[in-house]
This record gives C-alpha cells, structure tokens and sequence, in this order.
C-alpha cells in the first residue's frame, strides 16, 4: 500500500470533506464512521477533530468511545486480568453497542437517533448513567476505540491508525504490553490495513501518513 505524508490537520479536513459528501449505503439518514486503532494510536484525538471540522461543514456529529462500551469486570476478567485472547474477544460488549448505538441509527422506522454515548464505567466497574442523546438526521456518528473492524458493525466509513509492531509495542505503556499478542491476531484475522476505507501510518505522531481520499 502507498501512503503520503500529510499533518493531522490536513488530515482531518479531507477526511471531514468525504464524510460530508458521503450517504449512508442502506439509507439510514445517519452516517457511521469508525476510527479504529490502539490506544497508543490516540484515536480518539482524531474522532475529536474529525468532530470539530464537520461541525465546521454544518454536520453535527457525536463522539463514542468504544471503551464505555466494556463489559463488567467478572466478565472481562474471567480468565485472568491479562489474558490476551479475552481482550480480544469478550471486552468489548459488541450487543451493547448494536443495542444503544447502531439499532437507533437505522432506516425509518426503527432508527431514533437516540443513543446512548457510553453504558459502563470499567474503572468503577458500574453503569456511567449517562443519558441518551439526540443525534439528529444528518449528523455522524464517531466510533473511537480499538479492535473495531471484522465485526460486522455497520461502518458507512472506516479509518485505522496504523501502528508497526515495533512502534505500537514502544508506545504502549508498561502495564498495557500484555495487550500485544491481541493485536497480533488482530492484524492477521481482521487485516485492518486492508479492510478500512482509509489507513493513517502514525508510527511517528509528528509525521503521519495515509492511504489518500480513495472513491
């Protein structure tokens, strides 16, 4: 794949100028982009400006982080607190999220638009209680967080921060480094930087790069 250098802010502006030229392929008068990509990737960084620029183009748009969206810890943690094949394949409350996020954003008539921005604290280990909030026809949904593609999740556009494996096992925090192995079979079953729509090299966060605008 042939990426090109490109700043963030640049970046975020073609982006926010698909997005905006993008409908939804089922109808839905909602759009649904996913920026997937490890922690250390920072994604929700670029969901926040990606948020502010289409703002900007008179999109409203709504910000998730999939990480409102683990299980409780009893679930999380039946195998132990790092297993790696776990986190891989029960942290993510995948029904919560179909549930409270994707089943509002549908065609007429099922789609409210009401959806929930997060379900549960994993800090706290209890439910954030946050209320729903109304997206209106229009607006896009931006869904941060990392392991999100090969789930069949409805993404109108998806964006993966690509990290080698040398520089995300550098840029993961000490306590976090048993999440590795996790993403190793991520990138052999779910092949992201094949899958996504767009990918972003962000090896080195001063100087990205990408895979362009593409159709």
């Amino acid at each position: 794949m042939r990426l090109e250098a490109i700043s963030w802010e640049r970046l975020t502006g073609a982006l926010a100028d698909r997005v905006a030229d993008l409908t939804a392929a089922d109808g839905s008068p909602w759009l649904r982009v996913a920026v997937d990509g490890a922690s250390a990737a920072r994604t929700g960084e670029l969901a926040q400006g990606l948020a502010e620029a289409l703002r900007v183009r008179g999109r409203p748009a709504l910000v998730v982080a999939a990480g409102g969206f683990l299980r409780a810890a009893s679930l999380r943690y039946e195998y132990g607190r790092r297993d790696a094949d776990a986190y891989y394949d029960m942290w993510l409350d995948t029904g919560a999220l179909w549930r409270e996020v994707f089943d509002p954003l549908e065609p007429a008539p099922r789609g409210t638009g009401r959806v929930l921005p997060d379900l549960w604290d994993p800090v706290t280990d209890r439910a954030t209680r946050s209320p729903y909030v109304e997206l209106p026809p229009g607006g896009v949904l931006l869904l941060h967080g990392a392991l999100l593609l090969g789930r069949w999740f409805p993404f109108d556009l998806s964006v993966h921060l690509r990290l080698s494996p040398a520089a995300l096992a550098r840029r993961t925090d000490e306590d976090e480094q048993w999440t590795l192995p996790a993403f190793a079979r991520y990138e052999e079953e779910a092949r992201p930087a094949e899958t996504a729509d767009v990918v972003v090299r962000a090896d080195d966060p001063r100087h990205p790069a990408w895979s362009g605008p593409g159709t």
